[in-house]
């Protein structure tokens, strides 16, 4: 197997369980939080989206498809372009809804294709460049990727189990 096709299998199952999540639910099931505190489908799938896709296209060279291909403006929501959910507190967490779950999975779909894009032009040697330099160690390419995969595999994991207890209900 070739780095590029471990990682397009790897970006894939994050996707495939975008949408066994998001498939199906509601505005209001999408913006579900179990305690004030605590994340909502719509933010998760929003957030890991946002993570994958300011990550990936810093270390590609390329525009994020948030503003790209005007993610931005069909979500509407009230951040700056950078953000990407780091941080955010349980207000602003709260401000993350969609009417549909076509939305999510239409914004991770794009994000999806270029990140398996850039994927397939990768070699091994490419896993070794350094892409950020302000740690000790500096961040190789793959750390970077396997950093950006890990995150959303546990948010994507996190929106299952909320979905979980909306389906209980």
């Amino acid at each position: 197997m070739r780095v590029a096709e471990l990682l397009e299998d790897a970006l894939g199952r994050v996707r495939g369980v975008v949408h066994e999540v998001a498939g199906g639910l509601t505005a209001e099931e999408l913006a579900y939080r179990p305690e004030p505190s605590a994340n909502s489908i719509a933010w998760l799938i929003w957030h890991l989206t946002r993570v994958q896709d300011d990550h990936v296209s810093e270390v590609a060279g390329t525009e994020q498809a948030w503003t790209a291909d005007g993610w931005m403006g069909r979500f509407g929501l009230p951040f700056d372009a950078r953000a990407t959910g780091w941080g955010h507190r349980a207000d602003e967490v709260g401000k993350v809804t969609v009417a549909s779950p076509d939305l999510l999975t239409g914004y991770h779909d794009a994000v999806h294709a270029r990140s398996v894009g850039f994927a397939r032009t990768l070699t091994d040697a490419d896993l070794d460049r350094i892409v950020d330099d302000r740690w000790d160690p500096p961040v190789t390419l793959g750390v970077r990727l396997v950093s950006v995969i890990d995150d959303d595999a546990q948010h994507a994991g996190q929106a299952a189990y909320l979905r979980g207890l909306i389906v209980a209900r």
